[in-house]
């Protein structure tokens, strides 16, 4: 049974949060608190899985609590739900929230966003492995401007020239999305140089992949450390995410498995940049292995080394940011895919066929080794599919990396 910390200051809030969540009884155990000392005091002598907290409180704040939670309590997941969304304290609730709610909250939304954070905890076996998903300063949420986007979607007087006026707001961000719409992977027949266009051509979906994705690589940039292989995850990364997008149409898919597959494609390395920028010279290690012995499985040698891989590191911290369930299981299961083979044809088959034709087309280098799994696509009855998707992939143009 999970064990769930809520704290505010106000008592009739607590009390209604005791109410409205009083059929979870059976399914979590939970405590309820009035402030943050005696949130710390509390989570001294007990164990919790999960801290939700008000945004504003008295003495200390919801920020300052579940920035002592991060420090002193770091596989613990970090929710904050308050009625208070002014941007500071967004901005100062970035580092150390995993998922920001806002009141009212209803009970399914609630429950929902801790039962995935539970679920996905779950997948990180190795306590190592979860700490460090659970305590990184330079990754913890999704940008200021991807929420901001969510936001504008989710609004009745959300528009898509407000989308693209955002997108506008940050110059390098602009700049990227730009750069890769233009590439030969979408096929324009028109440069674009407008971000409003980028989106009315791509859709929301596509336009937040590429945001997020922008986002988490560009936080590697300047490191000279690890600068070529962010460059070479990133490249990967671009080019699996559109030849994934690739596939589905091919299948003639509906719009939301084409822009899945494409998120899913975009992200699914996304474990391994946080073991390269966090852990890199295990990491190193783990790829030296690889390129002197291209026939072992990434996987089986990340699990040797760390007690996890990077596709389960990626696919909880995705979902603690809230993504949807198929793109975080696209990034979980596109080494192995397998376990989901009776979900059918969705964004994973996409993800990994186009993995796999990447892989063997750039001869697996920097630890990208992924080979199609020809069991699987039979039980879905595409083995004979795979050839044209080969071919189709072979001809699409290079997304850059720089």
């Amino acid at each position: 049974m999970k064990r769930i910390l809520f704290v505010d200051d106000e008592p009739a809030v607590l009390s209604g949060l005791q109410r409205m969540l009083r059929p979870m009884r059976d399914h979590w155990e939970m405590t309820f608190t009035g402030g943050g000392e005696a949130a710390l005091e509390l989570l001294a002598r007990e164990d919790f899985e999960v801290v939700i907290s008000d945004m504003r409180m008295p003495g200390m704040d919801g920020v300052q609590l579940l920035g002592e939670v991060q420090r002193r309590h770091p596989r613990i997941v970090r929710i904050i739900l308050s009625g208070h969304a002014d941007h500071e304290m967004i901005l100062r609730a970035v580092g150390p929230t995993h998922q920001f709610l806002n009141k009212p909250c209803s009970p399914e939304l609630l429950c929902a966003t801790v039962e995935r954070a539970c679920a996905l905890q779950d997948r990180v076996v190795a306590p190592g492995l979860k700490e460090l998903a659970a305590s990184l300063d330079s990754l913890p949420s999704p940008p200021v401007i991807y929420n901001q986007i969510v936001a504008e979607i989710g609004s009745p007087a959300g528009s898509l020239e407000k989308v693209g006026e955002i997108i506008a707001s940050d110059v390098a961000m602009t700049a990227k999305v730009l750069q890769i719409v233009n590439s030969a992977f979408f096929g324009m027949r028109q440069r674009v140089s407008d971000p409003g266009l980028a989106v009315r051509f791509l859709g929301l979906e596509t336009i937040k992949a590429l945001v997020l994705s922008v986002h988490i690589f560009s936080k590697y940039d300047c490191d000279p450390r690890c600068e070529q292989a962010v460059r070479e995850l990133w490249s990967a990364s671009a080019r699996v995410g559109a030849r994934a997008r690739q596939i589905a149409l091919l299948e003639k898919s509906a719009r939301e498995i084409v822009d899945q597959a494409f998120f899913g494609g975009m992200l699914h390395h996304v474990g391994q940049l946080l073991l390269l920028a966090h852990a890199a010279e295990r990491y190193s290690g783990v790829l030296q292995r690889l390129q002197a012995s291209p026939e072992l499985d990434i996987e089986a040698v990340e699990f040797e080394v760390f007690g996890g891989t990077h596709s389960d590191l990626g696919a909880y911290l995705l979902g603690i940011w809230g993504l949807p369930g198929s793109i975080i299981e696209s990034v979980a299961f596109h080494h192995h895919p397998a376990p989901l083979a009776q979900a059918g044809f969705g964004p994973l088959t996409c993800v990994h066929a186009a993995a796999a034709i990447t892989a063997g087309l750039e001869g697996g280098s920097s630890g990208r080794q992924c080979t199609v799994d020809l069991s699987y696509l039979e039980a879905l009855g595409l083995v004979d599919r795979y050839p044209l998707w080969l071919e189709e992939c072979r001809d699409q143009g290079e997304v850059a990396a720089a």
